[in-house]
């Protein structure tokens, strides 16, 4: 206990992490070998976020956090980062403008009456034959 009363508290576990990456680096050897393995998660972390754009998958969360894994050693990717922040708080903010929102939802509401009808038109020229009931 300190003289102020205070609890000191236990080594954490960042605390421990820094330590040993401390120790890490201080090896040619073994810095170069965990750089290689984050450079090797982290990229394959933002292929799948990549893939996923296309599949089924949280896309853009995984690109971020294969962004965040390499920028722990890689001063580009965290530049990389960096700038896709800030391209997330561009969209984030032109999409809570208001203008752009009613914009939008009268451009979906237009959509939607037009493929309404073009399915009703439809219908009414082929009808509405059930490929069970053929």
């Amino acid at each position: 206990m300190s003289l102020s009363g205070e609890k000191q508290e236990a080594p954490g576990l960042r605390d421990r992490l820094t330590r040993f990456r401390e120790r890490v680096r201080r090896h040619r050897v073994l810095n170069t070998t965990w750089q290689i393995g984050v450079f090797a998660v982290g990229a394959t972390v933002l292929a799948a976020g990549l893939a996923m754009l296309v599949l089924p998958g949280p896309g853009w969360v995984a690109i971020f956090l294969g962004l965040g894994i390499l920028a722990t050693e890689f001063a580009w990717a965290q530049t990389a980062l960096h700038e896709a922040r800030l391209a997330a708080q561009k969209a984030k903010d032109k999409t809570l403008d208001p203008a752009v929102r009613r914009r939008n939802t009268i451009v979906a509401a237009v959509l939607g009456v037009l493929v309404g009808c073009a399915i009703i038109v439809y219908l009414s020229i082929f009808g509405f034959n059930l490929p069970w009931n053929a």
